[in-house]
């Protein structure tokens, strides 16, 4: 079954249910939308002409289009390629160029620095998703649904690129499918009632969540804002029912320090959906504390989307009250199709409590790479993933990560995952965020560096934080320097760009 017969369904199972909403105006509805992407879908391939199996850019912030724009894409038998529009012209014309994309569609905003950027796209149509043509294009006729297999690329997803140029992920209709039935079975149930609040970027993790709401009917809420405006979320709260939205550590942080500025403002939160980056102990406590049972937890990567291991937000819950901080600082179970395996460096299975390399086999692993067999190769073995994340199986099967392979700080001959030393330092009141990375050191090897951003108001010394790493692990794992700064350098899905902090260190030192 592929994506775009799936919506078929839902159009026939709820023609009348609300699909798609802009803020607080009105709704289209399944049948409504349908004929919007049918429309949609013709004019991609009969006037931009593009064939099957053809890839088509997004590259807008959150808007309606882009939801409509993905939905004909498949209708179309096209393959989406969502980019972040944050990015340089430069780094999207090389996504297009990579990708071979015959059209991309912007916003007005982007149109003439992406024009100028690609003009050696011969084969690129750019296309405004806020000029006439589009809404034209509204009024064109129907389109067949085109007969898409469930091995036909769905979304061709770019890495962030931290190791290098971005590579493109290849995910099937096929996987998709089988990301949105594990939601279903290891996340949290979705009905027609059910709202998905897109405030993180339909780029990422939040556009591929709106695939198990459309399969059950559900609304997709697109705020005004195109983003994550903390009061105008908590007044879509006020206004609908069993709202949920895909979240990362970073927007749960904002969204705790006003809730606890305004307790009980929020009659129609159902969950906040957590992933994309760490989320550490004493900030899930705190969500749990301020929003009660409503913080589920779900471990990914693009390569294998949304879908390794997660703890729903009733088992989240249980292990705040009871004060479980084993199961917290967990990723949770291991997904209901999906087998994880730990490795060392020769690829042998470790020992349960031994940490290694993670390793996923199941059907949401990635096809490959997009036109890098040797990348493939390196990442992919006979069908398992290389996740290249280091972590632990402990023997209950809970999913400890420790952090990513190329993170880890080899000081003195000894690993250090930076990821322990930042829970130790984040369980000091005054400290609001952490992030530890290693440098070069003549003695050691590695030298551990901690930047810290202190609660507005609230200050620690240095002192104070090393008795801190004291009293929960071991002392050679204590920072050797400690920075203050006044925020993190993140990129748009809330990941902490460690190479930057160890680049602003090289500039200090």
């Amino acid at each position: 079954m592929n994506l775009s017969h799936l919506f078929q369904r839902s159009v026939q199972l709820y023609p009348e249910r609300p699909a798609l909403a802009h803020g607080t105006r009105a709704s289209w509805t399944y049948a409504q939308l349908d004929a919007r992407i049918q429309s949609l879908a013709y004019w991609l391939r009969h006037t931009l002409q593009l064939n099957a199996g053809d890839r088509v850019m997004l590259a807008m912030k959150n808007c309606p289009q882009y939801m409509e724009l993905m939905l004909a894409s498949w209708h179309a038998g096209l393959c989406v390629v969502p980019v972040n529009s944050k990015l340089h012209p430069n780094e999207l014309v090389y996504m297009a160029q990579d990708s071979g994309s015959r059209a991309c569609f912007i916003q007005t905003g982007l149109f003439a620095a992406l024009q100028q950027a690609g003009a050696g796209v011969d084969t690129l149509q750019l296309v405004d998703v806020d000029s006439d043509a589009y809404r034209q294009a509204l009024e064109d006729p129907a389109f067949a649904v085109a007969g898409n297999s469930d091995a036909d690329l769905a979304w061709l997803f770019y890495t962030s690129g931290t190791t290098g140029r971005p590579k493109g992920v290849m995910l099937s209709h096929g996987n998709l499918v089988s990301m949105a039935m594990h939601f279903y079975s290891d996340v949290q149930p979705v009905g027609s009632e059910d709202v998905l609040a897109h405030v993180a970027p339909m780029s990422h993790g939040s556009g591929l969540y709106s695939i198990p709401y459309f399969i059950k009917g559900a609304m997709q809420l697109v705020p005004e804002s195109g983003g994550l405006d903390v009061p105008e979320l908590f007044g879509l709260f006020a206004k609908c029912r069993n709202v949920s939205l895909f979240a990362s550590p970073t927007i749960v942080q904002r969204l705790v320090q006003h809730g606890k500025q305004n307790p009980g403002a929020w009659p129609g939160l159902r969950a906040m959906l957590v992933g994309g980056a760490p989320f550490y102990i004493e900030d899930i406590k705190a969500a749990v504390q301020c929003f009660g049972p409503r913080i589920a937890q779900m471990y990914g990567q693009g390569e294998s989307p949304m879908t390794i291991s997660a703890l729903p937000a009733e088992r989240l819950a249980r292990a705040v009250a009871e004060d479980d901080n084993a199961t917290l600082a967990s990723v949770g179970f291991a997904q209901t199709a999906i087998r994880i395996s730990i490795v060392d460096g020769d690829g042998k299975p470790v020992a349960a409590g031994t940490p290694g390399e993670v390793i996923v086999r199941g059907p949401t692993v990635m096809a490959g790479y997009w036109n890098n067999l040797e990348a493939t190769r390196q990442t992919v073995l006979d069908g398992a993933l290389r996740t290249g994340d280091i972590g632990l199986l402990d023997e209950h099967g809970l999913l400890h990560l420790k952090d990513r392979s190329k993170d880890v700080i080899i000081s003195g001959g000894t690993n250090i995952y930076p990821r322990e030393v930042e829970e130790a330092l984040l369980t000091h009141p005054a400290v609001q965020e952490v992030s530890v990375v290693g440098i070069p050191d003549p003695e050691w090897g590695e030298a551990v560096v901690a930047f810290v951003v202190c609660d507005p108001g609230m200050a620690v010394t240095e002192a104070d934080l090393d008795a801190m790493c004291i009293q929960t692990i071991a002392r050679f794992k204590r920072p050797k320097r400690y920075v203050f700064a006044t925020e993190l350098p993140k990129n748009s899905t809330g990941k902490v760009l460690k190479r930057d902090l160890q680049q602003r260190l090289g500039t200090v030192q």
